[in-house]
């Protein structure tokens, strides 16, 4: 794959298949994406539906040094969250079909209705002054948001991914990030699924085809990343 050629102040992360990403800081942003209660909390509504939210919570320490990374050196971050209003006026007919469960009243309120307490971001993950939250009615991030305006405004031109589920929202941000022509880094092990062969699918689709979709890289060769002084 040709590489980017490296520009002075560029962070120079070393990824799987012997490829670089390079990103200048100021030109870069970190969609952290749908770090929500209901997902990732054993109190929450997917814990009470069988599903293994353990599997999630575990990326949670690395999405954490890697988000305080990002403040430290100035990366512009955006969290997203996906969400509905009251009247799930935005809910599209087939999510209405195949997820029948949104709306739907759970241990911390209405399931993915933004208002409710499920939907909130962990606090782990939660935003600071200044940064800004993405509600999606969807999984792309980049459908029927402000999401592009806001990166477009900002300068922005790389995007650094990490979020749940791999196979969902975070996939296919990955993929609207691609198409509006960003430079896309997931960060694997700040990425997860309730089925670890669905996040594991997931990477695997982002080498195929000669890497059509962006590059792969473990959380601490972000953080180990230096900027080229030469």
């Amino acid at each position: 794959m040709r590489q980017k050629q490296k520009q002075k102040d560029d962070f120079h992360v070393d990824c799987d298949y012997e490829l670089s990403y390079n990103f200048d800081p100021k030109k870069t942003a970190v969609l952290s994406i749908d770090f929500q209660t209901d997902f990732l909390s054993s109190e929450g509504m997917c814990e009470s539906r069988g599903l293994p939210t353990s599997n999630l919570r575990k990326i949670v320490p690395r999405a954490g040094a890697l988000l305080n990374f990002a403040r430290n050196v100035g990366l512009t971050i955006i969290h997203t969250r996906e969400c509905y209003k009251d009247d799930l006026s935005d809910l599209n007919p087939f999510r209405s079909y195949r997820d029948g469960i949104i709306g739907e009243p759970g241990p911390l309120g209405r399931f993915l209705v933004c208002t409710e307490k499920g939907s909130e971001i962990i606090p782990e993950m939660a935003p600071i002054a200044g940064e800004r939250v993405i509600d999606k009615a969807g999984f792309n991030a980049f459908y029927g948001t402000e999401l592009h305006k806001t990166l477009q405004d900002a300068g922005i031109t790389h995007v650094i991914i990490m979020g749940v589920t791999a196979q969902c929202c975070v996939s296919s941000t990955l993929r609207g990030a691609v198409d509006h022509g960003y430079f896309p880094l997931v960060v694997r092990d700040c990425c997860a699924a309730y089925d670890e062969e669905d996040l594991d699918a997931s990477i695997r689709v982002i080498y195929s085809e000669n890497h059509n979709f962006g590059w792969v890289a473990e959380s601490e060769k972000v953080l180990n990343s230096i900027a080229n002084e030469s």
